[in-house]
């Protein structure tokens, strides 16, 4: 089993706060998910999360227009400068103050941003002249503002800049030295100004306070000076119109599409609006709940709008022309509890405290499904072997059983008192469910298809904290109590198979290795004990108090190294193999084991997000006061806004539990749960920070004809014709022109087919496909597509089932093809019946008179070949005698010549 795994995607949490940016396309979301940046693609309906973090939650966010910079600032205005398209990291910089918003210019050479109350311009990182990288280069540093700055806009030929600050007031700066006379500050709002825009033509300014007024501004003259000659008259901005958009709750953020004159506004009450200017016509109005609308933003078309709401972590995109949405997502409200993979691995279920579960696509990162129906924390779930059914156990006092293919509740279990269940487990053929409960000692026992409960197993002498079944062989059970023992039960002969595991401390985590051989435990004093099930015999120990990075709470007064808590785990899982181990814990570490060698492989880190409690490693002692630590104090009744005065934390002293989505408290870092992928290649972890996916699988697939290679159609024909199969179809699928593809594909040979299947690069495998799926309906070559068929999925087929997400519209064309071939020969067979068995039957005839033929010419032969023999009896025995004084004349013939031969040639030598 691999072991190099990498953190691939974080789901659970699509938005948490900061400002959402598209691409210059228009098709993917960029969302800022805690100290993360997410990932969307809206077309192709998959997100990846890049890999880098900030020690703090991301405050906003900027893309150049041509998608190669990404730059991410967080709140302590720390900026990390990633390269987009290749997903690296460049530069960290410091600007030593809070940034408010980011913005690139639209010509790409310079980015502003607004830090405190002033405005600052830096050149956008790129090589010098010297070939020498200078990743930031101040331009210029704008003052004027007498309050912090809210958001900054470019104009559209990049001269100027449109600074909106809580002093109620709108400032325009000049980019060039030579446009400086344009410096003006536009005063007239009551409240703060929250964003301000230039339309396409820069002849017109809208600025918007957060009271709801609209101000449109127009350069022209004073009042009566319109007689006046041009040289005398006093030209300034001014405003034109006012307008209100009369809303109940407070503005809170605007976007403006200059070319389709459409402004987007959201409302603190949950409202967002659709409107037309300079008309001020309203087009929609629509609630995304009644949270308030953190931010807005619009694609390069002005068609889809994206929304972000900081209270519930929900990210929304919506199609204003259809009416429709293209994406709404949120997370959990509440920390995950526990998760799950379906048996092909194409899904990950969790749970969690708020009392949903959620059901998400792995290949896409998306939510697929959503279930309500438990009223309280869902504390377990697992899946029946087939997939189909998935079960869940809440401290409700219900067992509840979910149809993945109609979405809906079909089963709810229940105890015979109430009970509030604690964890759940199902046997391998998914007939069988267990579950076990705080409340009381024994494991109750439901059938699935009866609802019935058949049986309470009794022998713990304390509330059950784990069950496991394997997922292999039998129906064995591993039962894990706070009496600190650990039994083993066979389910249908509802009886104990060996005697109960003692252990030296109560069991947090349980797990049975796939066959049903092996059970692990965690233990509350830091180790990992295994039992041999079928002899029920100790096997190894593993102590994990060293291999545990446990980190300091803010209120610690002493470094990590010295904190004796969370140095065990909570969590653990098997390796499909069962030679690998992965367990986590109330700590920051999540550690992969070796079971054969007893050795730690990896330890991945679970987050570096100083805001949350436990990521720290090190005291900083100026941050601790006399009264504890300096960053406790809560300063939020400083702030001049009345909303952020109110966005303190407001949660039970001693309470650890946190939002995920809204990270408004300081939750302590810890992982709930973990789960190995059953295709072998990935593991999900349940953690404070969300559902981060680690995986084996290559980030980018290396195409090696991606090289100096002249592709063109002439090219492509010319390999084609020197027998250079596998390339000439490469060449033909990078051109991505039908009938060049088409002509190559029918040009290989049949006995080149394997190779060609073999060789071919995976990257090209999915369009390959796609293509015979699409061709071969219509192509009277069945049995040539047939055997390129086999011939790719022979070569290909265990990449396809890791990444069937890429093969599925090429696999469901092939499978319909497969099906009107063979519905076709059938059909024909069955009509033809009589026209078979005749022509059967004439080539049986046919058949039976060659035979009769070749027996008629053996007799003749053998007769011919007797009468042969006859005649040699016949003949005279003179003729022998005359052949043999033929054969001695012969001879003595030669011999008489040969002799004199060599007289003459020694009578040669003799004279010389």
């Amino acid at each position: 089993m691999k072991s190099d795994f990498r953190f691939s995607n974080l789901l659970g949490t699509v938005y948490v706060q900061g400002n959402l940016v598209f691409t210059k396309d228009g098709s993917t979301l960029l969302s800022p998910v805690g100290n993360r940046v997410s990932v969307f693609d809206l077309i192709h309906n998959t997100s990846y999360t890049l890999d880098y973090e900030h020690r703090k939650n991301i405050r906003c966010i900027a893309l150049n227009n041509q998608g190669t910079l990404l730059i991410s600032v967080d709140e302590d205005g720390r900026a990390i400068l990633v390269n987009f398209r290749a997903r690296t990291v460049l530069h960290h910089f410091n600007f030593k103050e809070k940034v408010r918003d980011i913005r690139f210019s639209p010509d790409g050479r310079h980015f502003a941003l607004a830090a405190g109350r002033f405005v600052q311009v830096w050149k956008t990182p790129d090589y010098t002249e010297d070939r020498q990288f200078a990743p930031f280069v101040r331009h210029r540093v704008y003052a004027g503002h007498y309050s912090d700055v809210t958001s900054i806009s470019w104009s559209g030929d990049s001269r100027f800049i449109l600074s909106t600050s809580k002093d109620l007031t709108a400032r325009i700066f000049s980019l060039n030295s030579e446009d400086k006379d344009v410096k003006m500050t536009l005063a007239g709002h009551r409240d703060y100004v929250v964003r301000a825009f230039f339309d396409k033509n820069q002849e017109k300014i809208y600025t918007l306070s957060k009271d709801g007024a609209l101000f449109r501004w127009e350069y022209t003259e004073r009042p009566g000076e319109q007689d006046l000659p041009e040289d005398q008259k006093h030209m300034s901005w001014r405003i034109a119109a006012k307008n209100f958009f009369l809303s109940e709750g407070k503005l809170n953020c605007a976007a403006f599409h200059a070319d389709t004159n459409m402004l987007t506004v959201g409302f603190s009450n949950g409202e967002f609006r659709l409107y037309e200017l300079p008309s001020f016509t309203l087009i929609q109005q629509l609630s995304m709940g009644s949270n308030a609308v953190s931010t807005v933003t619009m694609n390069s078309t002005g068609e889809w709008l994206a929304f972000g709401s900081h209270t519930l972590g929900q990210l929304l995109v919506y199609e204003w022309q259809s009416e429709s949405y293209i994406l709404r997502q949120q997370g959990h409200f509440d920390s995950m509890n526990c998760l799950a993979y379906s048996p092909d691995g194409s899904r990950l279920v969790t749970a969690s405290d708020d009392g949903k579960i959620k059901i998400w696509d792995i290949a896409s990162g998306f939510c697929l499904a959503t279930f309500e129906e438990h009223t309280s924390a869902v504390t377990g779930v697992a899946f029946a072997k087939r997939g189909q059914v998935m079960i869940s156990s809440s401290l409700d006092g219900t067992v509840r059983a979910w149809d993945l293919i109609r979405f809906r509740n079909f089963r709810t279990l229940t105890s015979t008192k109430r009970l509030q269940f604690s964890c759940v487990a199902v046997d391998p053929s998914g007939e069988i469910v267990v579950a076990g409960s705080l409340d009381d000692f024994a494991i109750h026992v439901w059938s699935v298809q009866t609802a019935q409960l058949l049986d309470q197993l009794s022998g713990h002498e304390g509330p059950i904290s784990c069950l496991s079944f394997g997922t292999e062989g039998k129906a064995l059970l591993a039962s894990a109590s706070w009496d600190k023992t650990v039994r083993i039960w066979d389910i249908f002969s509802r009886t104990q198979t060996s005697e109960p595991f003692e252990m030296t401390s109560e069991c947090l985590s349980l797990a049975m290795r796939p066959d049903s051989k092996e059970v692990a435990a965690s233990t509350l004093d830091g180790k990992l004990v295994f039992w041999d099930v079928e002899n029920g015999k100790h096997i190894r120990e593993i102590d994990c108090k060293k291999d545990i990075l446990q980190g300091r709470y803010m209120e610690d007064q002493f470094t990590a190294a010295n904190s004796a808590r969370g140095k065990n785990f909570t969590a653990i899982a098997y390796s499909f193999d069962g030679l690998s181990l992965v367990a986590a814990g109330n700590n920051n570490s999540i550690c992969l084991y070796d079971l054969p060698n007893e050795v730690l492989l990896k330890r991945f880190t679970v987050s570096l997000n100083m805001q949350l409690n436990g990521t720290q490693q090190f005291l900083n002692s100026k941050r601790m006061a006399e009264g504890g630590a300096i960053d406790l104090i809560d300063d939020d009744g400083e702030l001049s806004d009345v909303e952020e005065r109110t966005k303190g934390d407001y949660t039970l002293p001693g309470s650890k539990r946190g939002d995920i989505s809204a990270r408004s408290a300081r939750p302590e870092i810890r992982v709930t749960s973990v789960s190995f992928s059953p295709t072998a290649n990935a593991f999900a972890v349940a953690s404070t920070e969300g559902l981060l996916i680690y995986s084996v699988d290559e980030v980018v697939v290396f195409d090696p004809f991606d090289l100096d290679i002249d592709v063109t159609p002439e090219n492509t024909l010319e390999t084609l014709k020197n027998k250079e199969y596998l390339n000439s179809l490469v060449m033909a699928f990078r051109l991505n022109e039908r009938y060049l593809i088409h002509r190559v594909y029918e040009s290989i040979p049949v006995k080149d087919i394997p190779l060609v299947s073999t060789d071919l690069p995976v990257i090209y495998l999915p369009k390959l496909l796609d293509f015979i799926g699409s061709l071969a309906t219509d192509s009277q070559h069945i049995e040539f597509n047939l055997i390129w068929i086999s011939n790719l999925l022979t070569a290909h087929g265990s990449y396809i089932t890791k990444n069937r997400h890429l093969f599925a519209s090429g696999c469901r064309a092939i499978q319909r093809f497969l099906n009107r071939t063979a519905k076709d020969i059938v059909s024909a067979g069955s009509k033809n019946i009589y026209l078979r068995d005749f022509l059967i039957e004439g080539r049986e005839t046919q058949r039976r008179e060659e035979r009769q033929d070749g027996e008629k010419e053996k007799e003749k032969e053998k007769e011919k070949e007797e009468e042969e023999e006859e005649e040699e009896e016949e003949e005279p025995e003179e003729e022998d005698e005359d052949h043999e004084d033929d054969a001695a004349g012969w001879f003595t013939d030669e011999a008489k010549k040969f002799v004199d031969n060599f007289d003459e040639s020694s009578d040669e030598d003799m004279e010389g």
